[in-house]
């Protein structure tokens, strides 16, 4: 492989890997070799000899390699997860040793690194390396930084990547890590608002929406199925909506109201029939759903019929419904036991 530097904003960036053309593209890897090719390639790609894991700043560096590119090149690399570091590690088969091991090792190798203040201190020991990385925020910088995704298979413990660039990086909205994090969403009059969550998938999710969606398809609730983009407490959060009550300052802010139709992304809101669109952005987005309110089932289908029929209720009666809804909704969730989907 070789080594060559360019620059990123005045930082040198040092990419280990070649560029080649014409080469033989077949399905996902030999160990030594990691990329064999699919198909003859007729555009210029870049093969990477570093993991993922093991670069300082990683947007930089893929910036850097989107910027190395033209538009129809690929860039092939790998990176290693969480449970694929746990599962190779001896110590994985000793139990509370395991636990606090893994424990100092997640506060070192992956809050550290993203806490504001005290990044500084481990970039400066080890230079960012052994970075503890997700599948999804990994993919997600990936998409962030202006490449599509074509292939992603997992060999012998790592994840290894096709993308493709289909653009320009363009410097967008400065992405968050903290507990407490907002995302755009479709409210009244179809206009975007933030709304403010406690933190349950992992950074960079929100660009791979679609990908995880084509990848796994949509569950009977009508969400991704298998979502690799949760948290391990993420799913627990979600149960008992713990990750909704920054949603209060939504309200206090007048973005949303106490009872209403959930507010959804724009991706899922082009998913619904054009009527209950109409519908929807007649009236603010609420913390408590519908389906919840009238213990209906939390499939999609089931979901949208309960927020067809509350919201032609809203509409004949605006105040009434949400007090009447309101109260259904406590009782429900403190006395059939009602979880969110």
């Amino acid at each position: 492989m070789k080594v060559f530097t360019t620059y990123y904003d005045d930082v040198p960036i040092c990419l280990e890997g070649e560029k080649k053309t014409d080469i033989e593209i077949n399905d996902i890897i030999s160990k030594n070799n990691f990329i064999r090719f699919l198909e003859k390639e007729k555009n210029k790609s870049f093969i990477s000899n570093v993991k993922i894991n093991d670069v300082g700043y990683i947007n930089k560096y893929l910036i850097t390699v989107n910027k190395e590119l033209e538009v129809g090149d690929c860039f092939l690399g790998h990176f290693e997860t969480f449970s694929a570091r746990k599962s190779r590690m001896f110590i994985n088969k000793i139990p509370v040793l395991r636990t606090i091991f893994f424990t100092i090792d997640f506060l070192i190798h992956r809050v550290l690194p993203k806490t504001k203040g005290l990044n500084g201190i481990y970039y400066g020991i080890n230079k960012g390396k052994n970075r503890l990385l997700s599948k999804a925020e990994v993919l997600g910088r990936l998409v962030y930084t202006g490449f599509s995704i074509e292939k992603v298979e997992s060999i012998d413990g790592l994840i290894y990547f096709k993308v493709r660039k289909i653009k320009n990086y363009v410097p967008t909205r400065k992405v968050s890590y903290g507990l407490i994090f907002k995302m755009k969403r479709v409210g009244k009059n179809g206009k975007l608002f933030n709304v403010y969550k406690i933190r349950t998938m992992h950074p960079y999710s929100e660009f791979i929406q679609e990908y995880a969606m084509l990848e796994n398809g949509l569950n009977v609730k009508g969400k991704i199925d298998c979502d690799f983009r949760l948290t391990p407490w993420g799913k627990w959060l979600r149960k008992y909506w713990i990750d909704e009550i920054p949603q209060l300052f939504n309200v206090l802010k007048g973005d949303m109201k106490l009872v209403g139709v959930r507010p959804v992304s724009e991706f899922y809101f082009s998913k619904l029939p054009e009527e209950l669109q109409k519908k929807r952005v007649k009236f603010k987005p609420g913390c408590i759903p519908p389906y919840v309110a009238m213990n209906s089932k939390s499939d999609f289908e089931s979901v949208k019929s309960s927020e067809n029929n509350y919201l032609d209720l809203k509409h004949k009666n605006p105040y009434f419904t949400d007090l009447k809804f309101f109260f259904f909704a406590l009782f429900n969730i403190i006395f059939k036991g009602k979880r969110s989907s």
